[in-house]
């Protein structure tokens, strides 16, 4: 049974989807600095170059080649900048199942990247590679988070109460921690049958969302979606 993800790429009319290399690292830190960032993830803080480093030459592969999951780096397909990432974490090879998490760089967002990209990584999933639930988690008040999840047509399934911490930023700049429920969600296969609407339609300001062609070292693998 395989227990790893392909080493891939995989496009959509505007994004890349990629493995990180140092070339990011720039960008990484900066995004990962962004108070929205800082507040939601489990991210050290301050996020220092050295963490970028270490985290787009080592640690973000090592997810892949581990079996744990995969990260990629969104792009723009046009300029190459950095918008962000998706990172598909507690992979059970056996249900064939997965969870994502998604960040999004801070002059990127409210242009519909973060969903355009994980539902490429979804049709990815479950029409290349057979897997039959991809789950979210989403802190209470993460509202931004949470309408993602909802436009691409995932279900909520339900709160798990007092399950995270996040950070709260304090009047003098500093951080302090906070309990908070998750909400989760699911997609399943099924979901995904009208998913060539979302591109045709562009009602969620995606473009067009249906994946091209997955690119596995030399080799292309047939995509039917973005």
């Amino acid at each position: 049974m395989t227990t790893t993800f392909p080493d891939v790429t995989i496009s959509t009319d505007r994004l890349v989807l990629r493995p990180f290399d140092v070339e990011d690292v720039t960008a990484l830190a900066e995004m990962m600095n962004d108070e929205h960032v800082t507040a939601w993830t489990p991210a050290p803080h301050p996020y220092t170059h050295a963490d970028a480093h270490g985290w787009a030459t080592r640690h973000s592969h090592a997810e892949r080649t581990s079996g744990r999951g995969i990260v990629f780096a969104v792009a723009e397909f046009l300029t190459q900048r950095l918008v962000g990432t998706v990172h598909l974490k507690n992979t059970d090879w056996r249900t064939r199942s997965t969870e994502a998490a998604y960040i999004t760089a801070p002059w990127a967002r409210g242009e519909g990247y973060a969903g355009e990209s994980v539902l490429a990584v979804a049709q990815w999933l479950f029409r290349d590679l057979g897997f039959e639930r991809l789950e979210m988690r989403t802190a209470a008040d993460n509202t931004a988070s949470q309408q993602v999840a909802q436009k691409i047509g995932c279900i909520s399934e339900g709160v798990l109460r007092n399950a995270w911490i996040a950070r709260i930023q304090n009047g003098d700049g500093s951080w302090s921690h906070a309990r908070t429920d998750l909400i989760v969600w699911s997609l399943l296969p099924e979901d995904l049958e009208d998913a060539d609407a979302y591109g045709a339609s562009d009602g969620y300001g995606y473009g067009n969302a249906l994946a091209r062609p997955v690119e596995t070292g030399g080799l292309r693998v047939g995509a039917d979606w973005n």
